[in-house]
């Protein structure tokens, strides 16, 4: 198929009001499609709220659980619009239901194809390697490699966030021609400029004159890493703040003082918040602190929140980090798991304004080079794509 589909349908599991990196990039693909002129309808279940309302997008909260009746009734208002029809899936096994088993979404979506629809495929989440937990996650991980063959055996095109998902994909593809192509994350979280809402968090210190900051979801490895960071970046500067942004930053924050001997009015944590909110917090942060367990990656949209916001960012380099970030200047990286290196790493970074300023700049410059959304876009319409 040549030339762009007059209509796109977005094929997703999460979408706001939902939170989540999935919902917010979503929504962002939607937008940045239908200022360009398409019409974008998004599929999706619904969230006991009203999703937010874009020009051009339409959405389409009827998803349900994903089950069999759902699909149908899916199919019955897809075939009721104009052909041709483009649909991107959204791929992240555990979003479709099923306890992340659901056969039948993918079945569906192989109809969809060998029906006329043209399939891209979107893949935020690649196959789990066996022999990383019980017999049930490799039983899963088995099935999520027969629901990957049967998206590919219909797919124009696979977009993957980073690199790796391309290597570990390609043998689903089972000798099918397929196009993998680099697609990265962009951030979640629009730039809000307001220096006295900015100065205001930054005053909640009691006077002290750094903040150093972590943006995420504090999930089990990343608190451990927090843990072991950042009460010895206090010890070694007591003018040093911490601020902790992002859902479930508010419990991380009462977890942090009471396994760690940090004075309260030290740490501030927004918790849950809107995107302006958490725009603020990032914008109050000298350094940010963003560890990944696998490394940084283009599909980590905290680490783009970052750069979007000219912070400067200490993080990890680990398997699933690409040259990017050891090539780019745009990031402090240090080796996944090594402790006493970020925790150096960051305390070199407090005491030297100068390359703060530098990261700064070459982080936005890199956002604004190769991860804003017009990128992306642009990508998506395009017959061209940079190949994995």
């Amino acid at each position: 198929m040549t030339g762009r589909p007059e209509h796109w349908h977005l094929i997703t599991g999460e979408y706001p009001p939902q939170r989540g990196g999935v919902a917010d990039y979503t929504r962002a693909v939607a937008r940045g499609l239908a200022a360009c002129g398409a019409d974008v309808h998004v599929w999706c279940p619904p969230a006991g709220d009203v999703a937010p309302v874009d020009p051009g997008v339409a959405v389409h909260a009827v998803a349900g659980s994903w089950s069999r009746a759902d699909l149908r009734r899916i199919d019955a208002l897809l075939d009721a619009d104009r052909a041709p029809r483009r649909l991107l899936v959204q791929w992240v096994p555990h979003a479709f239901g099923q306890r992340s088993l659901n056969l039948a979404f993918c079945q569906w979506i192989r109809s969809r194809g060998r029906r006329g629809d043209r399939v891209d495929l979107l893949v935020h989440e690649a196959v789990h390697a066996f022999g990383e937990g019980s017999w049930r996650q490799d039983a899963a991980a088995a099935v999520h490699r027969v629901m990957v063959t049967l998206l590919l055996s219909v797919t124009a095109r696979a977009w993957v966030t980073i690199p790796a998902w391309a290597d570990r994909l390609r043998r689903y593809t089972w000798g099918r021609q397929v196009e993998f192509c680099w697609l990265p994350v962009t951030s979640n979280i629009p730039l809000d400029a307001d220096p006295e809402a900015v100065a205001t968090l930054r005053g909640a210190f009691g006077g002290r004159s750094l903040v150093v900051g972590h943006f995420g979801t504090y999930n089990t490895d990343t608190r451990g890493a927090l843990h072991r960071v950042l009460p010895q970046v206090c010890r070694a500067d007591p003018h040093v703040g911490l601020l902790f942004a992002g859902r479930d930053s508010d419990a991380f924050r009462e977890e942090f003082l009471a396994r760690n001997h940090v004075e309260p009015a030290r740490v501030v944590a927004t918790g849950t918040a809107e995107a302006k909110q958490l725009s603020h917090a990032i914008q109050a942060c000298d350094v940010l602190v963003q560890p990944f367990v696998d490394g940084a990656s283009t599909r980590r949209t905290t680490l783009m929140a970052g750069l979007r916001h000219r912070v400067p960012i200490v993080t990890t380099i680990g398997r699933l980090s690409d040259s990017t970030w050891t090539t780019s200047g745009a990031v402090v990286g240090v080796r996944a798991g090594d402790d006493d290196a970020m925790v150096r790493a960051v305390i070199d970074l407090l005491r030297d304004p100068e390359r703060r300023r530098q990261l700064s700049a070459r982080g936005r410059d890199l956002y604004d080079e190769r991860f804003d959304i017009r990128h992306i876009v642009t990508a998506l319409q395009s017959e061209r794509c940079l190949s994995v």
